[in-house]
């Protein structure tokens, strides 16, 4: 349902970093101000985002035209 490894506007690796950044940041925020539900649920995000961007992604999955299958 959410496939974050296969969507192009994910293929620059600052983007993908600032998604990941803002996730975990706002999830300490949430939790210095004493919000542990909403500090858990964008950790969570945080943390799936990470494994979906950077264990899973594949930069060249999903590329077409890129001249490789060219003769």
């Amino acid at each position: 349902m959410f496939d974050l490894s296969r969507q192009p506007f994910f293929r620059p690796l600052w983007r993908r970093i600032a998604v990941v950044a803002v996730c975990l940041g706002w999830a300490a925020v949430e939790f210095a101000s004493g919000a542990p539900f909403w500090g858990t649920l964008f950790a969570g995000i945080g943390l799936f985002s990470a494994w979906q961007l950077f264990i899973v992604f594949d930069p060249g999955d999903g590329r077409e035209g890129n001249g490789k299958d060219r003769e």
